[in-house]
């Protein structure tokens, strides 16, 4: 899954006092969140290396089926926005693999569960960021992010075997979101999954990113250093779209007659 946000989908709401009971249950349905995704998915990374197209289907069913649990105790919003994020990522990775072929997947096509597994990162990354834990270390997190993420294009770009030019570019993004994006915690969580999933996935053989983009002018390593900052310009997508699809739905729901 080439896991590649302007404003965030949802702003982080101000840390403010909760009931016990209330926060400890915002808590643990974040730990679900990210505990689910960070075991689910590398799992499927892994069962996916030998796979053929209907296990392939079987394991986009089981996404499916996950992200659908997880949503259940989000608001309408956020489920909106998730929506948002699997239908916008559906078309790019269409678009970039297949028919561009910038990254391409082990069976030359992309795999049933990539969409909804798009849906499971976006959620996981929000879910760290809003977590009580990320945001008591927001600055520190936030530096932390900027350190690891520079050193990490700088290698791409001075002394990886294979030149990382689009790392680069995505690492600039992310710096734009954290510095004017308005849930800065939320591009840490990003920075975190995206990561760690497109390190694994390119080991595991699961996508392979191309040396160069279709013009042969911007060098591309495997994975980009910078990927979580691409992932950023899916969450603008849900920021401006996710509005829209709730008060379509509303009025569906509300006049099914007239609309």
């Amino acid at each position: 899954m080439s896991v590649d946000v302007g404003r965030p989908a949802q702003p982080l709401p101000a840390r403010r006092w909760r009931p016990p009971r209330e926060a400890g249950a915002a808590a643990l349905r974040d730990a679900t969140v990210v505990a689910c995704t960070l075991t689910w998915v590398p799992l499927v990374l892994v069962l996916d290396r030998g796979a053929g197209i209907w296990a392939q289907r079987a394991l986009g069913l089981g996404t499916v089926a996950l992200l659908l649990w997880l949503l259940r105790r989000e608001t309408p919003l956020v489920r909106a926005q998730v929506a948002v994020v699997v239908a916008f990522a559906t078309a790019v990775e269409y678009t970039f693999s297949p028919l561009l072929e910038v990254y391409v997947y082990r069976l030359d096509n992309v795999p049933a569960f990539v969409p909804p597994g798009h849906g499971l990162v976006y959620l996981c990354a929000l879910a760290l960021g809003r977590s009580g834990v990320v945001q008591a270390r927001r600055r520190v997190l936030v530096a932390g992010t900027v350190v690891v993420g520079g050193a990490y294009a700088a290698w791409g770009l001075l002394l990886s075997d294979r030149l990382d030019v689009l790392g680069a570019f995505w690492f600039v993004c992310l710096l734009g979101f954290l510095r004017w994006g308005r849930s800065t915690t939320l591009y840490v969580g990003a920075f975190f999954v995206v990561t760690y999933l497109e390190i694994l996935g390119t080991w595991l053989g699961v996508w392979e990113w191309k040396a160069y983009d279709p013009t042969g002018l911007v060098a591309i390593g495997n994975p980009p250093s910078g990927a979580a900052g691409g992932y950023g310009w899916f969450d603008l997508a849900a920021v401006l779209a996710a509005p829209a699809v709730l008060t379509a739905v509303r009025r569906v729901r509300d006049h099914p007659t007239t609309v």
